[in-house]
């Protein structure tokens, strides 16, 4: 699994409903919908640092495989995950969702399910 590179998000489902189920202020949900999200990713082995860019903000955060690690969520919330490695492919759950990252031919793909609702999200390399 070689996640590493500059990602553009190109489409994204169930946005809107992912980001108000997670409980995000109005003001991100609209700004969201507007800005595709730029994301550099650097693997060195099992650690992994992630920063994502949109002309509103830029937040990075780094994790290890298999460590519990400080994230930050799209509205600037703080909270603490375990990323693990399965099957090639990146896994973190928390009390409120539960994500999946994984490359899928020239894509990346990332699946996010918060209680009923389900949000993917689809990058390019560029």
């Amino acid at each position: 699994m070689d996640f590493s590179g500059t990602w553009k998000v190109y489409s994204e489902e169930n946005l809107e409903e992912f980001l108000k189920v997670m409980g995000a202020p109005e003001m991100v949900v609209k700004m969201r919908k507007e800005v595709k999200p730029v994301m550099v990713i650097k693997q060195n082995g099992k650690d992994f640092t992630f920063t994502v860019k949109t002309p509103v903000f830029t937040r990075e955060f780094s994790f290890t495989i298999g460590k519990e690690s400080e994230m930050t969520a799209v509205d600037g919330r703080k909270f603490m995950c375990t990323v693990r490695e399965e099957n090639g492919k990146l896994v973190s759950e928390t009390p409120k969702f539960t994500s999946v990252r994984e490359i899928q031919g020239d894509d990346m793909v990332d699946t996010i399910t918060a209680g009923s609702v389900t949000y993917i999200s689809r990058s390019k390399r560029v």
